[in-house]
C-alpha cells in the first residue's frame, strides 16, 4: 500500500490493517522456512507497509499531543 492510500483511513482501520500484515508476515516467515515461498518480494512489500502504518500512527499520536 502507498501511503496516499493510507493517509485517509481512520486509526481503527489502521490498526485493523497493521493487524492482518502483521499475521500475514508471520506466515511469510513460515513459509520462507518451508521453502513454500512463492513470490518472495513480498515480505519486503508487507514489511515496508507495516513500517508505514506505524510512522503515520506515531504522527498522528504526536500531532494529537500537541
Amino acid at each position: 500500500m502507498k501511503q496516499s492510500e493510507l493517509t485517509p483511513m481512520t486509526d481503527d482501520q489502521l490498526a485493523d490493517q497493521l493487524g492482518q500484515l502483521k499475521r500475514e508476515a508471520f506466515n511469510l516467515r513460515f513459509q520462507a522456512a518451508t521453502s513454500q515461498l512463492e513470490k518472495p518480494s513480498r515480505v519486503r512489500e508487507v514489511r515496508r507497509t507495516i513500517a508505514r502504518i506505524k510512522t503515520l500512527q506515531s504522527e498522528r499520536a504526536r500531532s494529537a499531543a500537541k
